[in-house]
């Protein structure tokens, strides 16, 4: 998030929402990588509290008539900033990260939820869910109020077929109906959205067999 200054980024999140008829979602993450932070000539050191800074300020751009923030990192003097996005009281904002900083930080400042990847076992995923709703109700707040996005990467085989051989099978490869299976226990863990990649995948330029296969992944979502 901190390639951009706040203005810039709400302002364009805000012309997407009104050019989407107020459908856009702001997906914000703080980035691990030092090397991109100094190719962008911002400082590796205290990016948490910069990332406060920055999700308040957002908000602010985005709710305030005339908006004026002041902090350590970012200052806007009391200023008109236009546009407006159509969504009230603002564009939904989602966070990602694994880190025990992020949770809390999404509860501490009422983002409206976490947005995740599967990246390993499912028990970890689950216990990480587990741990945002926990704070959230250690901050006495209704722990339904951070919804969960998921991003998966399907992998799905020509072999419809389950066996015993890939019991140690990485989560969402395999058959359809054992893709489907992961689906439907993420599903379970309550999250709220779940988005289908193909990044990874060999039919990752195949538009056409792409949407066939989202489309019967989606049944097990319902």
């Amino acid at each position: 998030m901190f390639f951009y200054t706040p203005i810039m980024l709400a302002k364009r999140f805000a012309t997407l929402d009104l050019l989407s008829q107020g459908r856009s979602i702001c997906g914000l993450g703080i980035g691990w990588s030092k090397d991109e932070y100094q190719a962008s000539n911002i400082p590796f050191k205290d990016r948490g509290e910069r990332a406060n800074e920055f999700i308040q300020a957002l908000k602010k751009i985005w709710i305030d008539d005339v908006v004026e923030f002041k902090g350590k990192y970012y200052n806007i003097p009391a200023s008109k900033v236009y546009p407006k996005p159509i969504q009230k009281p603002h564009i939904p904002v989602y966070l990602g990260g694994f880190s025990p900083n992020t949770f809390s930080r999404i509860v501490k400042y009422d983002i409206n939820g976490w947005l995740g990847v599967v990246g390993g076992p499912l028990e970890y995923l689950e216990n990480t869910i587990k741990a945002i709703k926990e704070q959230a109700s250690q901050a006495d707040k209704n722990p339904d109020n951070f919804p969960v996005i998921i991003l998966t990467y399907p992998n799905v085989s020509e072999d419809q077929s389950s066996s015993d051989k890939d019991k140690n099978r990485f989560p969402l490869y395999g058959g359809i109906d054992e893709v489907g299976s992961d689906i439907q226990r993420i599903k379970g863990m309550g999250v709220d959205h779940i988005i289908f990649g193909y990044n990874f995948s060999p039919i990752g330029k195949d538009v056409a067999k792409m949407i066939d296969i989202s489309k019967q992944l989606s049944h097990f979502a319902k």
